[in-house]
């Protein structure tokens, strides 16, 4: 597993209140839908007129955020952080997510990645994070007794599944705690958003303190709970700066504070003290309108290659993935991504889904039926082949058929690598 060597607080404008006059940030609003159900929430995709969390005027595609990103930086190159806060929750949109973040990262290379997430999903993408270099990550955590819990959360939903009263929070708060903790094991800096309800959850937030402080959180920002009308907690108060001062002095015991939050909206742009988000609507919305071809939806091929020239592993018996692309009309070497891990049965194969999720093929020497079927449904397309890596490109990106590309088919192996228990070849 990756580890972060470098915590970069200093640029990030959210982490370090004496860098937002100098640097700002631009949240790329991706990720529309939501795993959970707050009390206190209502999402709106194309509102101008609210500026508050989980509102946006639009939404992009991961290549049109990618577009967008560039013509920020041209108009603000203080920004020093992308970001994805939603409207919804990234991580119930993980391929868009992923897809945004490894596109700034290749694109924009010196930018900080950061991400805000209720915490419920973000567990099987932490690695990926880890490897392409997010150093913030906000998890949204409200109680850590499900009994309050119950109270904040109409339901919860998991592959579909939808929880409702304690067993959502419990799940929840299982998830959040598990998150917190593999985030801090890569190392990557946690920041934590506590909503303030009174009556609710207020007399708790010292609770809420102390047990991140135990999972190792690096700060806490206690938000007031913003009233929204048409939820079921429309008609509580706000709490007021007064009620705020004093939960965030109490709250300092145990974690260092952020006072400095402008409770940002999904598509916020600028610096904390200098918003500009009104300024580029205009360029927000031209940029969620351009046509993305089909192709550039997953513009990369994987290769399981022993050395990066030959197409000569089999899809069990790869370590890494060679991520390649067309470029100036030829092909380049983008990345290695690392496979999940032998064994968990299918679970791997999923895994290894979502890690070429932006990928349209993946070269391999062979594969057994039960990856191979896997990844067709995730639209990725295994294609069995032998011989040079870019031979095999050029028929990929200019569109011929790859029938005569050789490979072998492999419907099971004695250690399970191919008959779908995820133990691997070799």
């Amino acid at each position: 597993m990756k580890k972060l060597t470098v915590k970069d607080y200093h640029r990030h404008p959210c982490f370090n209140p004496e860098a937002k006059g100098q640097y700002g940030r631009v949240h790329l609003p991706v990720a529309p839908k939501c795993n959970i159900k707050c009390n206190f929430c209502d999402r709106k995709y194309d509102c101008v007129n609210e500026s508050r969390p989980g509102v946006t005027s639009t939404l992009l595609s991961p290549q049109q955020a990618d577009i967008y990103m560039g013509k920020v930086l041209e108009k603000e190159p203080r920004i020093s952080v992308a970001g994805i806060a939603g409207p919804g929750d990234p991580f119930a949109n993980p391929e868009e997510t992923m897809a945004t973040l490894r596109l700034i990262r290749k694109n924009y290379p010196d930018t900080l990645l950061c991400v805000s997430s209720n915490g419920m999903n973000i567990g099987p993408y932490i690695e990926a994070l880890a490897e392409i270099e997010v150093s913030h990550v906000t998890i949204t955590v409200c109680a850590v007794d499900p009994e309050i819990g119950n109270r904040i959360y109409s339901w919860v939903s998991d592959n579909n599944i939808v929880y409702r009263g304690l067993q959502g929070a419990k799940l929840l708060l299982e998830r959040q705690t598990a998150a917190i903790k593999k985030l801090k094991e890569v190392g990557i800096t946690v920041k934590i958003n506590c909503i303030v309800i009174p009556g609710v959850n207020d007399h708790h937030v010292e609770a809420v303190a102390r047990r991140m402080q135990e999972l190792g959180a690096d700060l806490l920002n206690c938000m007031a709970m913003f009233p929204n009308v048409n939820t079921p907690f429309g008609e509580i108060p706000q709490p007021d700066k007064k009620t705020m001062a004093a939960i965030r002095d109490m709250a300092e015991q145990y974690l260092p504070q952020m006072r400095h939050c402008t409770r940002c909206r999904a598509d916020a742009v600028g610096l904390l003290g200098d918003d500009r988000t009104e300024e580029f609507r205009g360029c927000l919305s031209a940029c969620a309108s351009i046509a993305i071809p089909a192709g550039e939806k997953r513009p990369y091929v994987a290769v399981a290659s022993q050395e990066g020239i030959l197409i000569n592993q089999h899809l069990g018996e790869a370590r890494t993935f060679q991520i390649w692309e067309t470029h100036a009309g030829s092909y380049r070497l983008v990345e290695e991504r690392q496979a999940p891990a032998n064994g968990g049965g299918i679970t791997r194969w999923h895994k290894l889904a979502r890690i070429l999720a932006d990928c349209r093929a993946v070269l391999v020497s062979g594969i057994g039926e039960t990856p191979l079927d896997i990844l067709m449904k995730s639209g990725v397309e295994p294609i069995e082949a032998s011989g040079f890596i870019e031979e095999a490109l050029a028929l990929i990106y200019e569109g011929k058929g790859t029938a005569g590309l050789k490979g072998r088919r492999v419907k099971s192996c004695s250690s399970g690598g191919c008959s779908g228990t995820g133990g691997g070849c070799g």
